[in-house]
């Protein structure tokens, strides 16, 4: 006698059938509703949710002012283009986001839909301002899956037979601390890979072909790995000593989820460009690039934007998580769950020695797994195990890294401490379960 499918089953073997399986599955939980930081599966099963629609709904699902400001613009006007018709929401978000996210003394924005296209507009900005082609980027670094971002993405998984891809596009290691130091301290491993990065001009890319450094200060997918303080900054001299536009890729660690509006912010080091998107609009799809005005102000009429540039109703889903987040101190809440998560991981780290590294900034915290205690020997199928194991369990987790051998948590930062912690707990146990043997 065959099984009876369940529902989220169901849904799945669907799925299978009619959507491209090139389509990633990070994970088989399904949906049917969702609340703060709760989603409720197709068979009625309650799940905690520390994905965030991969770093999306800081604000936690369907928070009630966005979805009143989405419903009442949508039965205003739900589009009109920007390029025909100027409204107000569009010109209201630029203002709310050049005032809390400035780049120098004046700044200047435009929105678009996605993160990829984000940075696909940034990169023309930044080649028109400059009238250079080159543009610099790293190992392990993600910037989406369009034509010049995923030509900067630096996984290969990603870009398997995608090419050809972009040309003038150059790439140096991102200096990860715990992968690369070996014996050295802190301020020595930046200072050799600062070496690094000024014998690239002689070796890689002459500097005074560089239109664009672009970067993720805090990387997303490439595995919570944080720029060094000292490296940021001898980055923002070396773009300013060969007239660079330093770019920073903000998409995934904007919007409260390293305690600030961006992580640039905690390491006081303005970009002159920067991109945002996920958050910004509590899963609406609405992205922004900021950047000095100047610079913004090169590029040619019709040369940047498209046609869905800053909907009606994404401006005023972005316009209502803003002002929520300020109403109640996300930027704050995200710097307590961060400490939370940080405080548990270490002591996790000290009873499993499959976890090598635990690091992050804000709640943009993960656990690297390695095997040996070495950072050369990711155990990706460790991770994925327990990616599995919690989503049984009713935690909704995912992993990153270029050998996905890294959970990373983005809950909705309106998470509880009851349920933060009890999310915690469960994947807690699933690694006991799955390494005490």
């Amino acid at each position: 006698m065959l099984k009876q499918l369940t529902k989220s089953e169901e849904l799945l073997q669907r799925r299978k059938n009619v959507v491209a399986a090139g389509v990633g599955v990070f994970n088989t939980a399904t949906a049917r509703e969702a609340k703060g930081a709760l989603i409720i599966d197709e068979d009625g099963r309650e799940l905690i949710d520390f994905a965030g629609g991969i770093g999306v709904v800081n604000a936690g699902h369907c928070p009630e002012p966005v979805v009143k400001a989405i419903q009442e613009q949508a039965a205003k006007y739900i589009h009109t283009s920007f390029n025909v018709v100027t409204y107000e929401p569009y010109l209201e978000l630029c203002e709310k986001l050049v005032e809390i996210l400035p780049h120098g003394e004046r700044t200047k924005a435009m929105l678009v839909s996605t993160g990829a296209e984000a940075v696909e507009n940034a990169i023309k900005i930044a080649r028109q301002a400059t009238k250079r082609p080159a543009v610099l980027c790293f190992t392990d670094a993600f910037h989406g899956r369009t034509l010049m971002a995923m030509t900067l993405t630096s996984k290969i998984d990603y870009k398997v037979n995608s090419g050809p891809f972009a040309p003038e596009v150059y790439r140096l290691p991102f200096p990860n601390f715990y992968r690369y130091h070996g014996n050295m301290d802190m301020d020595s491993f930046v200072d050799m890979e600062l070496k690094r990065l000024y014998e690239s001009g002689k070796n890689l890319v002459d500097p005074n072909n560089l239109a664009a450094i672009i970067l993720e200060p805090i990387q997303g997918e490439g595995g919570f790995n944080p720029i060094p303080q000292k490296y940021f900054e001898g980055l923002r001299d070396f773009c300013d000593t060969y007239g660079i536009m330093l770019i920073a890729d903000e998409i995934q660690s904007g919007f409260g989820r390293t305690g600030n509006w961006a992580s640039w912010q905690n390491y006081n080091v303005t970009p002159d460009i920067s991109t945002y998107a996920k958050s910004l609009g509590s899963g609406m799809p609405i992205a922004a690039v900021l950047g000095r005005a100047e610079v913004m102000d090169a590029a040619a009429p019709s040369s940047i934007g498209g046609t869905y540039i800053g909907n009606p109703v994404c401006c005023a889903a972005a316009l209502a998580t803003i002002q929520m987040m300020k109403d109640e101190n996300l930027n704050q809440r995200g710097i307590e769950v961060g400490n939370i998560i940080e405080a548990r991981f270490k002591k996790m780290q000290q009873k499993f020695p499959q976890i090598g590294d635990v690091r992050g900034m804000g709640a943009m915290m993960a656990m690297e797994f390695v095997k040996n205690n070495d950072p050369n020997q990711p155990d990706g199928e460790l991770c994925g195990q327990i990616v599995k194991n919690c989503a049984e369990e009713g935690l909704i987790i995912i992993n990153a890294g270029t050998n996905k051998n890294i959970i990373r948590v983005l809950c909705p930062l309106v998470i509880t401490d009851e349920q933060l912690n009890k999310g915690l707990d469960i994947l807690e146990n699933v690694i006991k379960k799955l390494t005490l043997k």
